[in-house]
């Protein structure tokens, strides 16, 4: 090959190779493909901390208003059972979580504030524990623990990882309430 054909093979390959250089004919197509990962991890991870977060807040005011009847004495008066305040706290979640076994509580009566069982209930194996949960909704001034637990299954099982406090790609959602009941009955 002599050197001006070299050099003209040179040149239309240059100039080819700029032709497809400056083509932008879908370079959004690329891009995309190129941050469409990272995207779609963060919009999933961000819902799935939405989710948890709004299930926590549901459960908290599920705790707080069935609470309520065990404050003023009404719970105590009407003999109410755990059975029912399972009812009443599962009256509260506006039918957002299911009130079957995945559903924990413990109300106890303390000595005082301090002594409150406010930690979580997993065992060492990732499960819960619920072997000494009762129902003790006291009387009149005392100090009642409110406990509840739900396992919540996470929906996207590699990105919600730092999520994940149990076995099995689950949460455990938990809500509290420690109160002085009211001197009721008096």
């Amino acid at each position: 090959m002599s050197g001006d054909q070299q050099f003209s093979l040179t040149a239309r390959l240059a100039a080819r190779w700029k032709r497809f250089a400056d083509d932008r004919r879908g370079a959004t197509a690329v891009e995309f493909s190129l941050i469409a990962a990272p995207f779609f991890f963060l919009i999933f991870g961000l819902l799935e901390v939405c989710l948890v977060f709004i299930m926590s807040t549901v459960m908290e005011h599920a705790v707080s208003e069935a609470s309520r009847p065990l404050r003023t004495g009404e719970a105590q008066e009407a003999g109410m059972n755990q059975a029912q305040f399972r009812q009443a706290v599962c009256n509260e979640l506006f039918d957002m979580l299911d009130c079957d076994s995945r559903l924990y509580i413990d109300v106890r009566t303390v000595s005082n504030f301090g002594s409150s069982p406010t930690g979580s209930a997993l065992g060492a194996d990732g499960e819960v524990d619920d072997t000494d949960f009762i129902f003790e909704p006291g009387g009149p001034n005392d100090i009642v623990a409110v406990r509840v637990f739900y396992e919540w299954d996470l929906i996207t099982p590699f990105i919600s990882q730092p999520l994940r406090n149990m076995a099995g790609n689950k949460t455990l959602l938990q809500a509290n309430a420690v109160f002085r009941n009211e001197p009721f009955g008096s």
